[in-house]
């Protein structure tokens, strides 16, 4: 699991462009996002730094949280 401190999603609609981030990167990816704490949670074989590019091409400043 994956774990992503996303401080600056603010709205439903921030949600929606992360969550379709990590899709971009990997279709059958678990994702679990949660705007009160900021977090997401991916679940997938790719590495992080794959998700973090994609998260910060979104617009957005992701820092990988240990487990």
């Amino acid at each position: 699991m994956i774990n992503f401190q996303v401080s600056d999603m603010t709205c439903g609609h921030c949600v929606g462009r992360v969550t379709q981030a990590v899709k971009d990167v990997d279709r059958a990816a678990r994702v679990e996002v949660n705007l009160e704490t900021k977090r997401v949670a991916i679940e997938s074989v790719h590495a992080a730094d794959e998700f973090s590019a994609a998260i910060a091409d979104a617009g957005y400043t992701p820092e990988v949280v240990p487990a």
